[in-house]
């Protein structure tokens, strides 16, 4: 009868379960006890012949015959490693740790009850110096933590009891490590920027840090199909430290010298200068180098653009100038309020008399309209609760008047409907299609209000609807474009809003709709002639008649091709010729012509703002190639960007004390380190990480 394997042995008075110690008798057969499991285990024999292992630790006996194998001993350690185990020390731990590692190499048995596969201690206990060395560097760049940390006596004793045999590295090797991350990852990036199929776009920002030394950053957005999977990509190329004072012929320089380093001069859609200092001289600059070479889409018609952000940034911030009075007198009204302790007071009792919900009493920042929007919208939100205190203190001039009171709410319905619209900019992962709809509304809604019986905002209005259209003629192509390659809307969209915003001049509707559409169509010629310059060299087999598609592949006097040197692409080449020209009669569709007569995507009920659009055109992408390629520029274009202050664009104390080499590579490195569950983690704790003060670098997003 076979004996019992992988279970404990019962142990009852009925039994003999008398052990005695296996004697050590020198037997060339006997097998050597190699798994590591045997060092919390002794092999002990019974009185009836039987073999038995009885734990070191609980003193519970097991089967130990040559058919048992090791992995209940195994088992049974994981479970009495929780209890009595956990108290024999570091070693005991390391010991156990070392087998569960070891479990794929010793779980299979043989037949003959050897395990195949005996832990190897070699294998699973070897540390790695240079390894470890490594490890820190990259988490150190990846996390943002400071050079020094290797110097706390904390973080010293936490390596030591957790890694014994690992030296820690000093302040400067530290920091060379990173560099040569950098580096390493730098070649990496690069690899990837030259093997892309697509076009990249380009945004360029100026940072400043706290010693007055200035930066520029060379962002490069992409969308990138590795593992066959379409995602917007936003890298950090460059940030370089320049040398004040600059000019912009300065400034275009620098940002030629770094695209050619990278290699992607030739391969530029559109490039971003909203956070430039004379970004209109500096595209210009780029426009006139890169023009006569003929590396931009349209001749550089579409390669400056504005994000949309900055469009509304602009066209708000300098309208509202005309309204300072007004804007003014409610900051002085919020300050008498918030002057001392004991006016807030009575002004929070008032509202709890009134019965009203607790909602912050908003002070603006100058040169802020969001913000500026929040004060209005609190001030009118506590409006009875001012009111009322303006009856009690009559004598105090900072309350405002009726007429004032009026403007006020007027010019917050203005406010809330761009603060809105701002809202939907910082999208993670954004593409460009997202946007056009709403900037048309807004057009809209500003053509609207220019026409409103309110004096203030008739005039705001029609201030705003000048600089808005002066802005966004530059970036309303590049936006329709987007909009075209949406499927769910293709060129109604851009039909629609066109005869609504041109209601009451529809020639000029019908001019602006043909303007777009015949300029994206010869955008779509430009990547139709680039593609068969890639996949024409049939040309150079075959042109004519039936006739020469023979001479074209075996060759006709001093060309003439040796049989043995004619191969099946060839014959195959003057084939596809021949079909070109024998079917040059027929009608052809362009991609585009295809797509825009299918119908227009629709989306089920409640799910508009779920659509994938780079994973439709990554599944369509084989019947539109040409559309499937000018959906991967186009998208890509970083319009949602969201314009950043001087203030945030400033680099914190620790960078700021570092030279202009080690800034560049710390704050590249980190950007190309985050995965994407990184960022999102580190989003959803950004407060958090602010008030450690533990991060390198605002990021723009």
């Amino acid at each position: 009868m076979l004996e019992p394997t992988a279970m404990e042995v019962p142990i009852t008075s009925s039994v003999n379960t008398a052990v005695v110690p296996v004697p050590v008798v020198h037997n060339p057969r006997a097998r050597k006890l190699r798994s590591a499991v045997w060092q919390d285990f002794t092999k002990e024999r019974r009185t009836d012949g039987s073999c038995v292992a009885v734990c070191n630790h609980c003193k519970k006996q097991l089967t130990a015959t040559s058919r048992s194998g090791t992995t209940h001993l195994r088992n049974h350690l994981a479970i009495c490693t929780t209890t009595s185990t956990r108290r024999a020390g570091k070693r005991r731990k390391l010991i156990v740790r070392r087998i569960i590692q070891n479990k794929t190499s010793t779980d299979g048995q043989s037949g003959d009850g050897h395990a195949s596969g005996e832990d190897n201690d070699n294998d699973s206990t070897h540390f790695d110096q240079e390894l470890s060395r490594r490890d820190l560097a990259h988490m150190i760049v990846q996390h943002g933590y400071r050079f020094s940390i290797v110097d706390d006596v904390g973080f010293q004793k936490f390596v030591k009891n957790l890694q014994p045999q690992f030296r820690m590295v000093s302040y400067e090797t530290v920091r060379a490590d990173s560099m040569t991350i950098y580096e390493s990852e730098k070649l990496k990036l690069q690899d990837v920027l030259l093997k892309i199929p697509c076009r990249v776009s380009i945004s360029v920002d100026m940072w400043r840090s706290n010693r007055q030394m200035d930066y520029l950053c060379l962002t490069c957005h992409y969308i990138d199909h590795a593992n066959e999977e379409w995602k917007v990509r936003k890298k950090i190329l460059n940030f370089v430290h320049v040398e004040a004072p600059f000019t912009a012929d300065q400034i275009a320089n620098l940002i030629l010298e770094k695209l050619h380093e990278w290699g992607i001069e030739g391969k530029l859609a559109a490039i971003v200068l909203d956070n430039c200092t004379s970004g209109e001289i500096v595209a210009r600059e780029l426009l006139g180098v890169l023009q006569p070479r003929r590396l931009l889409l349209l001749n550089g018609n579409m390669f400056q653009v504005r994000s949309c952000a900055h469009i509304l940034n602009l066209t708000v911030q300098e309208s509202l100038e005309q309204t300072s009075g007004i804007i003014t007198r409610v900051r002085e009204m919020i300050q008498n309020v918030k002057f001392s302790q004991e006016r807030f007071e009575k002004f929070q009792g008032t509202a709890k008399l009134l019965q009203m919900d607790q909602k912050l009493l908003v002070l603006d920042s100058p040169n802020n309209w969001p913000s500026t929007y929040l004060m209005f919208d609190s001030a009118c939100y506590y409006h009875d609760v001012l009111m009322r205190l303006a009856e009690q203190e009559a004598h105090y001039s900072a309350f405002l008047t009726a007429k004032e009171w009026a403007d006020v709410k007027a010019l917050t319905e203005i406010l809330d409907a761009l603060y809105h619209t701002m809202e939907k900019f910082p999208v993670e992962n954004p593409t460009a299609n997202l946007y056009f709809n709403d900037m048309c509304e807004m057009h809209v809604l500003l053509n609207t209000w220019r026409n409103s019986p309110s004096p203030v905002v008739a005039q705001v209005a029609d201030r705003m609807l000048t600089k808005f259209e002066g802005y966004w003629d530059l970036t309303r192509p590049v936006m329709a474009f987007a909009s075209i390659l949406d499927p769910r809307y293709k060129m109604k969209s851009v039909e629609y809003f066109c005869r609504l915003i041109y209601a009451a001049d529809q020639f000029r509707a019908k001019t602006t709709i043909d303007d777009i559409r015949q300029t994206f169509t010869n955008l779509c010629s430009e990547y139709e002639q680039s593609a068969n310059s890639f996949k024409n060299p049939s040309a150079l087999f075959y042109s004519g008649t039936s006739n020469s598609c023979m001479s074209s592949v075996y060759g006709n006097g001093d060309d003439f091709k040796t049989f043995s040197r004619i191969t099946l692409s060839d014959a195959r080449r003057g084939l596809d010729q021949y079909i070109q020209e024998t079917s040059s009669g027929q009608s052809f569709k362009s991609d585009l012509d295809m797509y825009l007569e299918e119908p227009v995507y629709r989306q089920k009920e409640g799910h508009l703002d779920n659509f994938d659009i780079l994973g439709w055109w990554k599944s369509f992408a084989a019947k539109y190639p040409v559309l499937s390629q000018m959906a991967r520029d186009i998208l890509a274009i970083p319009v949602s960007i969201i314009p950043l202050d001087s203030e945030a664009r400033t680099l914190n104390e620790y960078l700021s004390t570092m030279d202009p080499s080690t800034v560049q590579g710390l704050v590249c490195a980190q950007d190309w380190l985050r995965e994407d569950t990184e960022v999102a983690s580190s989003d959803s704790h950004a407060d958090d990480k602010a008030a450690r003060g533990d991060e390198l670098i605002m990021l723009p997003k």
